[in-house]
């Protein structure tokens, strides 16, 4: 089942730290930020099949040119814990085994309202 929230009120400079758990029986989970589901800042999607990371943005039905990260510290079952940084220009996200990674704010909002989770269990997150 897919979490959302539409009503998130995320600035720069704000962190937003989720704690889960993959489902058992997936090949990726992915997290969304940003306006809404036509207009996603970040799209965050780890890929086991692959071993590879994928982040993107989607700006009405058109999606970005796909940035990847060949590095895999995520399985199916296994608990997570992350913290996406927004810092203005970029997201910071940091992975549950200290690596982190950055994408850039593409679209150029200063404040993301939208968030969604598909493939994790999510246990916690916080805005701080």
């Amino acid at each position: 089942e897919k979490f959302e929230v539409t009503n998130l009120n995320m600035k720069s400079g704000m962190s937003l730290k989720i704690k889960g758990k993959i489902h058992n029986d997936v090949n990726s989970f992915t997290i969304n930020l940003g306006q809404g589901k036509e207009t996603l800042n970040l799209h965050f999607n780890p890929r086991f099949n692959e071993s590879t990371i994928v982040c993107n943005t989607l700006d009405g039905s058109s999606w970005g040119q796909e940035q990847r990260e060949n590095h895999s510290c995520f399985s199916p079952g296994s608990e997570v814990k992350l913290t996406l940084t927004f810092q203005d220009k970029d997201f910071k996200v940091t992975l549950p085994d200290g690596h982190s990674l950055t994408f850039p704010n593409r679209l150029g909002h200063n404040h993301l309202r939208y968030l969604s989770m598909d493939g994790l269990q999510i246990s916690s997150f916080k805005l701080e």
